[in-house]
């Protein structure tokens, strides 16, 4: 994914979706950016790998990863799913298919 859509969907989400609105933890520090968010779900969709995974490398738990890609999914099909999802059509299918 090349750098400007990745930015774009992370601030589109940041700006309407609640979940991933920098926010402070217990400790009055900042918590985990929206970047890190955007891309633990993206890295745990597109290596399908477990939501443990992405600890090392992102620095975040289990729980929540599998938050961020939970909240990553429903708010890609709320925000772009209009514009650029839809059911195949029939030329679409015979294409995929045969």
């Amino acid at each position: 994914m090349n750098k400007s859509l990745f930015l774009r969907i992370v601030n589109r989400l940041t700006a309407e979706v609640p979940y991933f609105r920098p926010k402070k933890d217990a400790t009055f520090r900042d918590g985990v950016s929206p970047l890190q968010q955007c891309t633990a779900a993206i890295r745990l969709l597109a290596y399908g790998g477990a939501a443990d995974g992405v600890d090392e490398y992102i620095r975040i738990g289990e729980t929540t990863a599998r938050e961020c890609l939970e909240h990553f999914v429903v708010g890609i099909v709320d925000l772009f799913g209009n514009e650029y999802l839809r059911r195949p059509t029939e030329d679409d299918l015979r294409r995929l298919l045969f």
